[in-house]
Parts: structure tokens; sequence; C-alpha cells
């Protein structure tokens, strides 16, 4: 339908040209005959010219002139009202033997005498050529699809060929091959997609690492208490003895049952965790009264070492938290300083107000954590090898809990460090405070306390 409506506002155009170069080739021979130049005949485009049908008649209707190709047929008879006026009229005519065209009329003044001049094409130029439009793209459309889909499957083999290899190297990847990657040949969005795969590898390899070093260091410690426990009582039973020596071994599987529980109960901790089982009850509190109940639990074997307990700060330090795991946490952190601090020693807890964070700062007089060691020291079932050893009855998880349980009521932990003179836990909690969120990115950091 588009293609008809063009071709037939093309023909009107071209019929409108048509008639103006009739125009000037009209003229009246001797015998005052309207006739047309011959040059009409030799027009650059006369193969079209002998398709056209050209007619002049009067105001009244009076035919003054007929070319050949209309020969005694009528070009839509009398003049209709306005066809004499200014401008040209554009209208579907039938011819007297049925035939439909296109015509273009238009009046004239020669030699005084007002004429209409009359031009038409047949409506069959215009099927023709639609036939001929269509028969060409029925005949190039089969050709064009057969290359569109050769180039379409060439363009998708080349896109998709990264996916393949992709596909291909994931169906090789296993729990056991978690460090291979997928290729990476194409910038775009494929090479987004492997890049965010290979990043979800990494994660998992992370994670897979980390379990097995888990399982294998929580056997280990398992395992300790009871051989000691068993070869303990091996022992006993060898020989007869006395009644103190047999409460003596009594007291030695005890202290590894004591020991073994502990740790059962840590692994527990970390396991429900780990699971998102955790449920907190937060309330409002000062962040001074959980130091102060930590530090209670503990006071005995810092009295057993000689070693004081330094306690203080800000006592308006209000927190919203779940107040029995930040006593746990700050209760590991205490444990922590007092097994490593050396009789006589001191250890302190601070409570330090920011603009819009907590400060809990756990100091000692321990040897330190080595500069290597800083940011493991947090790792489930890691030690320090200078004076972090099992002997001193720790098995690497209390720590690991202590920032769980922080990091989990929205806190963080980090080790400020002097291996001089000990180093210091430093707790931040959110200040429970109208205002501190919006103060929280400006406030400034607290200058850390020194090693007591």
């Amino acid at each position: 339908m588009i293609l008809y409506w063009h071709l037939r506002s093309q023909l009107y155009r071209y019929m409108v040209v048509d008639l103006e170069t009739v125009e000037g080739l009209l003229y009246y021979n001797a015998n005052r005959e309207l006739q047309l130049h011959e040059d009409y005949y030799s027009h650059p485009e006369s193969k079209n010219v002998q398709e056209r049908l050209l007619e002049v008649i009067t105001p009244t209707g009076e035919v003054l002139f007929r070319n050949d190709k209309l020969a005694h047929r009528s070009l839509g008879g009398p003049p209709l009202s306005g066809e004499g006026e200014v401008g040209y009229l554009q209208r579907s005519v039938r011819l007297s033997d049925g035939t439909r065209v296109f015509m273009v009329s238009h009046s004239h003044l020669l030699n005084g005498q007002p004429m209409i001049i009359r031009v038409a094409y047949a409506r069959g130029l215009i099927s023709g050529s639609i036939a001929e439009t269509l028969a060409a793209f029925a005949f190039s459309l089969p050709i064009v699809l057969i290359i569109t889909a050769l180039v379409g499957y060439g363009l998708a083999k080349r896109a998709l060929d990264p996916l393949g290899k992709m596909a291909a190297r994931a169906d090789q990847i296993t729990a056991e091959r978690l460090n291979e990657r997928l290729p990476v040949d194409d910038t775009g969005e494929i090479g987004q997609v492997a890049h965010a795969f290979n990043d979800t590898l990494a994660r998992l390899e992370q994670s897979f690492g980390q379990l097995k070093r888990f399982t294998s260091d929580a056997s280990h410690e398992l395992r300790t208490p009871l051989t000691l426990i068993r070869s303990v009582g091996e022992v006993g039973l060898q020989t007869d003895r006395t009644q103190e020596e047999y409460r003596e071994i009594i007291g030695s599987m005890l202290e590894e049952v004591n020991r073994l529980s502990g740790l059962v109960d840590s692994l527990l901790t970390i396991s429900r965790a780990d699971a998102g089982e955790t449920e907190l009850c937060t309330v409002v509190f000062p962040a001074v009264d959980a130091v102060r109940e930590a530090a209670s639990l503990i006071e005995i074997l810092a009295e057993e070492k000689d070693q004081k307990l330094l306690l203080g700060g800000d006592e308006n330090a209000l927190v919203l938290a779940d107040r029995l795991l930040l006593r746990q946490a700050l209760l590991n952190i205490l444990h922590n300083a007092v097994k490593y601090s050396p009789p006589g020693g001191s250890i302190s807890a601070i409570v330090l107000r920011g603009s819009a964070s907590v400060f809990v700062d756990v100091s000692d007089t321990g040897a330190g954590i080595p500069d290597k060691d800083r940011t493991r020291v947090f790792d489930r079932f890691y030690r320090v090898d200078q004076a972090r050893s099992r002997e001193a009855g720790g098995v690497g998880l209390g720590l690991s809990i202590a920032k769980w349980a922080i990091q989990v009521q929205g806190g963080d932990i980090h080790v400020l460090n002097n291996p001089d003179r000990g180093c210091t836990f430093r707790i931040e909690l959110p200040l429970h405070s109208p205002s501190a969120q919006s103060a929280k990115k400006n406030a400034p950091e607290p200058q850390s306390l020194p090693a007591v």
C-alpha cells in the first residue's frame, strides 16, 4: 500500500511537469488547428511520452486536440467545476472503453483563447511497477535470507564461542579443582559474566579452604584432650594406686574434660553463627556496664596472677546491643589479656565516647602481637607463636567468637599494637543517639590509650 501511494504521488508530479512541457509546445497552424510541436516526441523520455494520454479542450467541452495514444476516447467528458481555474486538478477517471487512468488538468491561455490541457497515465503502469517490484523482491528475498542467516550464524558462533569455552571449562571444575578459573577472552558482557563467575569461584575456594582448615583444626583440638583422657585412664588402670593418686588422675581427666567442654561450646557457638540462627535481644545500656560484668567474671583469674584490672570510661556512652553477646565478646578479650600478660601486669578496659561511636579499648602488658600476625589473630584456631600456645589454655577460638559477636551487632574490632608494651584491642559500636548516624562519617578517631 505504501509503495502504491508513493508511485501514484510520483506519477502525479511527473504529469504536472509533462503538462507544463505541453503548454510550451502547443501552437495553431495556418488552418487555425491546434497542433503539438514534434519536439514533444523527441523528448529524452520519449518511451514514457508514448504512454501518455493528452487532450486539450475548450472551457465548453469542445475537443481541440487529442494525441494518437488517446485517439477517439475522451478523458472524462466535459470539464468539471473548478477545472478551468488556476491550479492543477488531480483525479482518477475512467475512459469510454473502461480504462482507469490518473489525470492532471490545468487551464491555459494560447493566443488569447482559453483552453484546458489534460494529461493522463493508465493505472496499469503503477500496477506493472508494483508487480515488477514484488517479483524482484520475491526473487531476491530467499537469497537475502540465506545470506542473512549465514552472516547471523557466523556472528552468533563468534559471539557465543567464549560461552562454549566457559561451559567446557566449568564442566571440569569440581570441589577438588576450585583453583581453576574460566577463560576471559571478551571485554563485553560475556567477559563481565566470566569475571563474576571467577569471583564466585574465588569465594568458594576461600570458603572451602576455611572449611577444610576448620575441620582439620577442630579434629585436632578434639583429638588432643580425648587422647590425654584415654592415656591418663590407661596409665591409672595399669597398677594399683593409692586414693590420693587416683584423685590426681581423675583431676587430670576432669581438667581435659573441662577443656573439651569449652571447645565444644565454642564450636557450637561458631556453628550457630555460621548458620545465622542467633537471634539478637537488643537493649539500650551503658557500655561500661558490660565491661564491669565481664571483668567481674575474669577477676579471679587476674588475682591468681597478681594482675590489676583497671576499668573506667564514659558512663553516658550508650549502645543498642545484645548485652549477653557483648559481655561474651568482652570476656573473651579480657580472658585473652589475662592469659598472655605476665604475673604482676595490668589489664585496662576503658570506654570512650565519639561523635557517633562508642569505643572500648582493652589493653594488656603482654609480649604483644607481631605485625605479620595482626590480621590473622581473629582467624579460627589461629595462635601467635610467641606466648600464644596451647599450654596457655586456649584453642584459638575466643577472638574469632568475639569478632563475630561484635560485628553481628553492627560493630567492629581491630588491634592497636605496640610490641614493646603489649597490645590494645579496640571495639567500636554505634552510639545510641538521635544525631549519631548523621555525625558518624565526620566522627574523629579517639587517640589510642597507652598500654598500662
